[in-house]
């Protein structure tokens, strides 16, 4: 196969790269090594495509964290408004959902992809699958292993969308580190985002409260509070209450070792009024009645509050109250990459230009979540991915252009 620019990585960043591409008048190749493309984001949106945001932009920009002003950068070209549009023009309407995310009217991944692969393909994309990178040959072609052995491509500029780390099963396995690495690429050790930590639980809480989620609290760490829902599992926690923390928790662990933070698993209640409640005399009930009848406290949040308080405290209504407002749990390690949704580190910034080009490799264009930057859920991940395809294709044209 014989192409002008080659874009490897089928998901969203590499379809918009190819897009922009295509739209700009270029013959794109799309390789991917999975046997489709698309495949971690079909994952991603099986349980509702969180597509993007609709809080105010100045909001929006500062969940990237000390990366918000290269991702604002990408987002001049597609900001989350314009990514609304653009789901329109393939036939997707979108919806606003109470806590402000935006979701597909159909609320699923599948038939955005499917309108967006169609529209692709008419506008002249061929797409080859089962084909992983393997880097470049001597005299700089694209070398790439299939099923019937090893092929190469030359073409006059690259764009990479090769994901991060986690989810490897899904096209995401990191290979490509040491493949830019060896061609004096900077690449930020990938580390392990919007993840799940561990906790030491008792063998009891854990046997019987694993899988169980947990409602209706808030969590407080470092001066932030936040309100949300997560999950108990075999090892700690998980959830996206957790993933909003998990970047400074990760770094944190990594720094200083363990992090506890603080849960209030009444956040509808007053500490004085649980007191005060809890004080009521429970004449023949269990605690575990009194509890229940009392504050309305029972399941996961009741073996919550047995796994930080020594029995003895179960006597003293104050204590009780006081550690319901502010639950301590620590965490003590960051679930592996290979778990999380998503990838810290990637190529670093100072290895780019303001194209998003390698200056180690001009013509080599990188996007999405190999770049060194992350994001919580809530549509943040998926818009950056996109907006920064947009830019890398963008960035080809005007290289193209130049030469």
């Amino acid at each position: 196969m014989n192409s002008r620019v080659v874009v490897i990585g089928g998901g969203p960043a590499g379809l918009m790269a190819a897009e922009t591409l295509l739209a700009g008048g270029v013959a794109v190749d799309l390789v991917d090594r999975m046997p489709s493309v698309g495949r971690k984001f079909l994952l991603a949106g099986r349980g509702g495509l969180n597509l993007t945001h609709s809080e105010p932009l100045p909001d929006f920009l500062g969940r990237y964290g000390a990366r918000q002003a290269e991702v604002a950068a990408w987002l001049e070209g597609l900001n989350p408004q314009g990514l609304r549009d653009w789901a329109a023009g393939l036939g997707v309407e979108t919806f606003v959902g109470t806590s402000g995310r935006v979701f597909p009217r159909e609320m699923k991944a599948a038939p955005l992809l499917r309108a967006w692969l169609h529209r692709l393909r008419q506008s002249g994309l061929r797409i080859h699958v089962g084909q992983r990178w393997l880097g470049w040959a001597a005299d700089g072609a694209l070398r790439f292993r299939a099923a019937q052995g090893e092929t190469t491509l030359h073409a006059e500029a690259v764009v990479l969308a090769l994901g991060g780390g986690s989810w490897s099963k899904f096209g995401s396995d990191g290979a490509w580190v040491q493949l830019l690495v060896a061609n004096g690429v900077e690449v930020a050790p990938l580390l392990p985002a919007n993840c799940g930590f561990d906790v030491s639980w008792s063998a009891h809480f854990r046997e019987r409260f694993a899988g169980q989620p947990l409602k209706s609290l808030a969590l407080s760490w470092a001066g932030e509070r936040r309100q949300g829902e997560c999950v108990v599992t075999e090892t700690g926690l998980e959830g996206s209450l957790i993933y909003g923390f998990s970047a400074r928790l990760r770094n944190h662990i990594a720094a200083y070792g363990p992090a506890t933070v603080h849960f209030d698993v009444m956040p509808d209640w007053t500490e004085d009024r649980l007191r005060t409640e809890l004080a009521r005399p429970r004449g023949s009930k269990s605690l575990a009645s009194h509890l229940q009848s009392r504050v309305g406290l029972k399941g996961v949040k009741a073996g919550l509050l047995r796994e930080a308080l020594v029995a003895e405290a179960f006597s003293d209504p104050a204590q009780i109250a006081a550690v319901l407002k502010a639950l301590p749990v620590t965490f003590t390690a960051p679930r592996p990459l290979e778990e999380a949704i998503s990838s810290a580190g990637g190529v670093t910034f100072a290895a780019l230009d303001d194209r998003l080009m390698l200056k180690a490799r001009p013509g080599v264009f990188c996007a999405g979540e190999m770049l060194d930057w992350e994001a919580p859920t809530g549509g943040y991940l998926l818009t950056a991915c996109f907006a920064s395809g947009r830019a890398a294709g963008q960035g080809v044209l005007n290289w193209l252009g130049e030469a």
